[in-house]
């Protein structure tokens, strides 16, 4: 995987690379790099707080978003051009890239429990707990996942779809006959999920592209999870297979 185009702040850049150099073998170490480049412990924040780290324009229900501001269930969060936002709802963690606009849905009285995510446009990695069932939805995809940790992008023509790890269900919104499961443990079957193929055809194998492990331990340690897996030698920098 070439280094990800998107990882432009330099706090980012440095929390990537100590994070490859082996910061995680410690929690201390997670603990105390993930705060030189955030400005915050990455621990669960006090009630009302959720936003661990905003770069650029950031919007929480079209209102200008600080770090005080609070995301729950039922938020919808867009970011602008360069921009970008990590953030916590419960038991899940997301970064949000530049220009996207991400719908988080409930189920539930409890405003802290996600029960899906409806990415409108743009790029999204998110985490999730294990043994919750949560529906992530696009123009042209409807994925179930459980336990999972997930990369997606979508645009109008298509939407690109990421196992990090765990279970995902698969389909088409246009076509009930393109569906696939998915176990994975470490991006086994990046996927496009398209609009207008044949029947049967509208799922597609896809490179790994656009996001890292490391920025998955980030989100996971921010809600008090490890990742499923560990890089060899503490020294992971690219996919160990070829896509």
């Amino acid at each position: 995987m070439t280094w990800n185009k998107n990882i432009e702040d330099p706090r980012r850049r440095l929390l990537v690379k100590a994070l490859a150099a082996g910061f995680f073998s410690s929690a201390v170490g997670i603990r105390e790099t993930t705060a030189q480049a955030l400005g915050g412990r990455p621990a669960p924040l006090p009630p009302g707080k959720s936003i661990y780290r905003i770069e650029g324009q950031v919007l929480v229900n079209g209102q200008p978003a600080t770090l005080d501001t609070q995301v729950v269930a039922n938020s919808t969060v867009q970011t602008g051009k360069n921009s970008e936002v990590v953030y916590a709802v419960g038991e899940t963690a997301h970064l949000q890239r530049s220009e996207s606009e991400v719908t988080l849905e409930m189920k539930e009285a409890d405003s802290m429990v996600v029960s899906g995510l409806r990415v409108l446009t743009g790029k999204i990695l998110s985490v999730f707990p294990s043994g919750r069932a949560v529906r992530m939805t696009t123009r042209n995809a409807s994925i179930g996942i459980r336990g999972t940790g997930v990369y997606m992008e979508s645009d109008p023509e298509q939407t690109y779809f990421c196992t990090c790890y765990g279970t995902a269900d698969i389909a088409s919104a246009s076509d009930p006959t393109s569906r696939e499961t998915v176990v994975s443990r470490q991006h086994d079957r990046p996927l496009y999920i398209l609009t207008g193929q044949e029947p049967g055809q509208n799922i597609r194998a896809a490179p790994f592209i656009n996001h890292t492990d490391q920025e998955l331990m980030l989100i996971e340690a921010l809600v008090g999870r490890t990742a499923p897996f560990v890089f060899p030698n503490n020294n992971y920098m690219q996919p160990r297979r070829t896509y």
